[in-house]
Order: C-alpha cells, then structure tokens, then sequence
C-alpha cells in the first residue's frame, strides 16, 4: 500500500506544480518535451544506460508495450487540450478521471479480479465524487469526443496493470524507458512543428514536474504488484483529486462551494469502502 500512496501523493504533485506554472509558461508542448525528457533520463538511469535494450528474454514484448504506453500518454493529453476548446477545463477533467471505469472494467474482464460489495460501493462512491466536485452547470456542453478521453486516460493508466500482468518484472525500468522516450519523441517533433521550443521557464517547471511525473507512473506499477486494480485505481484517481483540492484551498486559496465539501466527504468514505 506504501507504493499507492506514494503514487497518488507524485501524481498530485504533478497537477500541483502545474497550477504554479499558469501564467508563466506559454510554451505548453516544450514545456511537456522537457518533462519527458526529464522523465526519459531518470528511468535510463534507473534500468542502465547499458541495459537499455538487453537480449533477453520479454524485451520485444516490453518494447512493444512501452511504445504503445507512450502513445497513449500524448495522445491522452492532445484529447484532453482539444476537449477544453469543445467542452472547457472541467467537463475534460471529469472525463479523463472518469477514466477509472475503463481501468476498472480491464481489471474485471481481462484479468479475473472480482471487488467485493464495500470496494463496489467505494468505486461507485468514487465516481458520484468527481462528478459532483467537477459539476459546474453551464461550462461548457457535452460531445462524444469525452467519452474519447475517457477511454484515453483509462488505457493509459490500465497499461501499468496490463504489463504487472503479462510483463516481465525484471524488466519494468526498461517499460517505464520506452514509454517516456516513445512520448517525449512525438512531443518534440509536435512541439518543434508548433514553434512551441521550450524558454526558461518551460525548462524550470518542466524539470520540476518530470521528476514526480515518472515516480507516479513507477510506484503505480509496483503497487499493482501487491494491490488489486480494483482497488488501486479507484484509490489513485479520488485520493490524488483529495490531495489537489485541499491544495487549491490551502495554498492557492480557492473557495469550495457546499457540494465541493460534500464530494470531499464523500471521497473520504469512499477511500475507506475501498480499504475494507
């Protein structure tokens, strides 16, 4: 369970850092390039410059699904920009952390995990939570491509429970490499095309996001070593949600409405369901 928190805790750092970075960088693709590369670096050095690309045996495989986690991490923030031009920041934010449905149901269906009544009830509780915490009427209006998103955000995250399972364990830095170098290469061809070449400080915040960026993604993966999916998602999506809010009040003082409050509660009994 260490792993999960730390986890949730380097995901919300993400967002947090992110916040701080409004209205000082403009460059949003260098900025995210410089993240990647950051992210790029530390797992390289994690697996071993010289165990980069090791004959053994599951490299093609992990090769294989690395590239395709890497796709989906740009891909799930190209959706999630061209869905705040269509549908504003908060329906695009309750879409993409909805994306615990589709890691959920990959949990189920491919791979046999069956949550009992108080983990249903906390999922369910969990999805009432960031509805009612993200439900700001008239921002905004609903199209198709947030279910999109989604289903984008899902698949990225349920890549980690898909390689804990079929994956080599031994070979997981190596994953977490392919992954952020796959991604940091689309994104410096975007951000070169877009003219959007990271300043100083694209550079500054993006350095400062990559190093919890990457821990995020490396404790979530162990921790589905140990802890259902079921259960782990449910857990990393609301409790990180928990963590930025309370941020957003503490440090950016930002104002919650009665139902904000309300989803926080609910957020806190769901946590509990899904630890029973």
């Amino acid at each position: 369970m260490i792993y999960l928190i730390l986890a949730f805790c380097s995901s919300a750092m993400v967002s947090i850092v992110m916040r701080f970075s409004d209205g000082r960088t403009s460059r949003s693709y260098g900025m995210l390039t410089v993240n990647y590369v950051v992210c790029t670096v530390i797992a390289a050095a994690e697996a071993g410059f010289g165990r980069l690309l090791p004959q053994v045996p599951g490299i093609g495989l992990t090769l294989g699904l690395g590239a395709v986690n890497g796709l989906l991490y740009l891909a799930g923030f190209l959706l999630f920009r061209y869905n705040v031009s269509r549908s504003g920041v908060v329906l695009s934010s309750t879409f993409m952390r909805l994306g615990l449905i589709v890691t959920m149901v990959i949990s189920i269906v491919f791979f046999g995990e069956k949550p009992g009544t108080e983990q249903l009830l906390g999922f369910c509780l969990a999805v009432l939570a960031i509805v009612l915490i993200n439900d700001r009427s008239g921002e905004g209006s609903f199209n198709p491509w947030l279910l999109v998103v989604m289903c984008s955000g899902g698949l990225c995250d349920g890549m980690s429970k898909v390689y804990e399972e079929v994956g080599s364990a031994s070979l997981s830095g190596q994953f977490l490499f392919y992954t952020f170098f796959v991604a940091l290469v689309l994104c410096a061809v975007l951000a070169w095309s877009k003219k959007h070449m990271p300043g100083k400080w694209e550079w500054i915040y993006g350095v400062i996001i990559g190093v919890p960026n990457y821990y995020s993604c490396k404790f979530l993966l162990w921790s589905l070593a140990t802890v259902p999916g079921v259960i782990a998602y449910p857990v990393y999506s609301v409790a990180g949600i928990l963590l930025v809010t309370l941020a957003g009040v503490a440090v950016f003082k930002e104002r919650l409405e009665k139902r904000q409050w309300i989803a926080l509660g609910i957020i806190l009994l769901a946590l509990v369901l899904l630890n029973l």
